[in-house]
């Protein structure tokens, strides 16, 4: 009888739970909705305000952590101070690796962590910039190995060879006695990802101007205005496209 009472209350006790959870699932996906709302209108502080709730309710779900990395990095672009900037990029940082470590056979958690360092990157000292390279090149081809038609993964991955091939010779040679070989990289390898980012997503400005910058760095001006001036006559869709512009600017202005 007793044994028999002890079960019942068991299976009571487990129904509640799993009802407790489902409810905490709903409210969760209903914050996430809201949130999602804000994102849209590239409003991260408002978004966060549904986000960071959801997340106490499902602390576990590597989407919402993917969100809520994404909204801290769109609020670097609101304030002009480094340390601010370091601040929010490190959050973001800790909830990409937080999600990556959860799912990490998902592009957009590997995603979630090679964009956060890259954002990282130029915050850094030279050790953190070259070991966070490192960890950004891994991220990216893992995003590409399961996912090859991901736009944004071929910028970032662009990006890596860019600034890679911009070392000089001197700085490559001092960098390797105190950090290591670095790996080779050509201003070819940079702007075949662009053109590759650029077919996926024609729309997205910033891999116009970044081929424009490489184009740049190769001397080849003719192209180099081109692009440029092709991401500058594209609306803004996101939320640092107003300070891409502003480097396209600089750039084209540079040409003339």
């Amino acid at each position: 009888m007793r044994r028999a009472f002890l079960f019942s209350t068991l299976v009571a006790a487990s129904g509640l739970f799993f009802v407790a959870k489902g409810r905490a699932s709903e409210a969760s996906e209903e914050l996430i909705r809201k949130g999602d709302v804000y994102y849209a209108r590239l409003e991260p502080s408002e978004a966060l305000k549904y986000y960071l709730p959801a997340e106490k309710l499902d602390p576990n779900n590597p989407q919402l952590l993917v969100r809520i990395a994404r909204q801290y990095r769109h609020l670097m672009s609101e304030t002009a101070a480094k340390e601010q900037k370091k601040q929010l990029c490190t959050t973001a940082v800790g909830y990409a690796q937080r999600a990556v470590a959860i799912a990490p056979n998902d592009p957009d958690t590997q995603l979630a962590v090679a964009i956060s360092y890259g954002k990282l990157l130029p915050l850094v000292g030279t050790g953190d910039q070259i070991a966070d390279s490192r960890l950004i090149k891994s991220a990216v081809d893992k995003t590409l190995a399961l996912d090859a038609n991901n736009d944004l993964a071929w910028q970032i991955l662009g990006r890596w060879y860019l600034a890679l091939a911009d070392v000089s010779g001197v700085k490559r040679a001092l960098a390797q006695i105190a950090y290591g070989k670095l790996p080779p990289a050509r201003y070819e390898d940079a702007v075949r990802c662009f053109e590759k980012a650029i077919e996926l997503n024609p729309n997205r400005l910033m891999h116009h101007i970044e081929l424009g910058r490489t184009y740049m760095q190769m001397g080849r001006t003719t192209e180099a205005r081109k692009c440029l001036a092709k991401g500058l006559s594209l609306p803004n869709t996101e939320k640092d496209d107003p300070e891409t512009k502003d480097l396209g600017r600089e750039l084209l202005g540079k040409l003339h």
